[in-house]
């Protein structure tokens, strides 16, 4: 039986591109809900991560990094998504990288100037400064950006702070019964989180060499006794993005295949028979019917 001062609530995770909130709704959850990569933009979906404790349900909200370049109806989207995924939820933690802000972050701020919630600011990665003295005087400098429930400076890859961060959160959650089973810790299924896992792999082994033109769509999931048949289409923009992810004989797609294969298969717990194929589809990144018909809304729900 819960008790009478149960807290329940959405936390919205915002922030720019590439300021630590996959890695960081990766550390609250305990385990990896969101795919990472050192690229910007790699979250293109809202992604929510559920953690159950015995005195709170804390429903953390990842978002697409919010950024000014919307020339692409791809960015368009991001935007679109992270905005939206600020509409009704109870608290936000507004992540920043060290103490670094760019105009990036002016436009996060802007989009916060709308909402009544309480707002702490996390500044991310301070692990990563070298000159430790700059520490406080830059976190009183960004306290000063917004009127900030809490400034919290932390290190999502370390884990350092993070608890501060959790126990401030739940603080400000209203009091209310949990909105999913204690067990789960996702909304999305796993065909989602399987594509999202090859994506993660292409990007990290493609970074320099492939721009955001691709996507992964699982196109056949099918579970038996002692194993799981995954067939996934991998979608380019142009014939030479293609060569590039199929690589010299298939060796580059071999080798992303059988590293996403590998975390699926600790992911479901299962052994898994995975086959990549690679289509093109000519400016899709830029094309609004073609990105609905590859899953992406506008709400963020493939």
């Amino acid at each position: 039986m819960l008790s009478k001062d149960f807290r329940c609530g959405f936390i919205a995770l915002v922030g720019r591109p590439n300021v630590g909130k996959s890695t960081l709704l990766n550390r609250l959850i305990g385990q990896k809900i969101s795919i990472t990569s050192r690229r910007p933009q790699t979250t293109r979906h809202r992604i929510i991560g559920i953690k159950t404790l015995t005195s709170a349900q804390l429903i953390y909200v990842d978002t697409p990094g919010l950024h000014r370049y919307s020339g692409r109806a791809m960015n368009r989207h991001m935007n679109r998504t992270a905005t939206m995924a600020l509409q009704d939820v109870d608290v936000v933690v507004f992540l920043v990288e060290g103490l670094r802000w760019t105009p990036d972050d002016d436009l996060v701020l802007t989009e916060l100037e709308r909402l009544d919630c309480p707002v702490i600011l996390a500044v991310n990665k301070v692990d990563l400064i070298a000159d430790k003295e700059t520490l406080l005087p830059g976190l009183q400098s960004l306290s000063h950006k917004r009127l900030f429930t809490d400034v919290i400076p932390l290190s999502a890859r370390k884990g350092d702070n993070v608890d501060q961060l959790e126990t401030c959160v739940e603080a400000l959650l209203p009091v209310g019964e949990r909105f999913f089973p204690e067990d789960q810790v996702t909304d999305r299924s796993e065909r989602f989180l399987v594509a999202e896992r090859i994506r993660e792999k292409l990007f990290r082994k493609l970074a320099r060499e492939l721009p955001y033109g691709l996507s992964v769509e699982v196109e056949h999931f099918r579970r038996e006794r002692h194993c799981v048949h995954i067939h996934a289409l991998i979608w380019v923009e142009r014939q030479s993005q293609k060569t590039i992810v199929i690589g010299k004989q298939g060796a580059m797609l071999r080798e992303v295949g059988q590293q996403a294969r590998i975390e699926i298969e600790k992911m479901l717990e299962s052994k898994v028979n995975l086959k990549l194929w690679v289509k093109v589809k000519e400016g899709w990144a830029d094309d609004e019917r073609a990105l609905k018909s590859l899953g992406y809304a506008d709400d963020g729900q493939p």
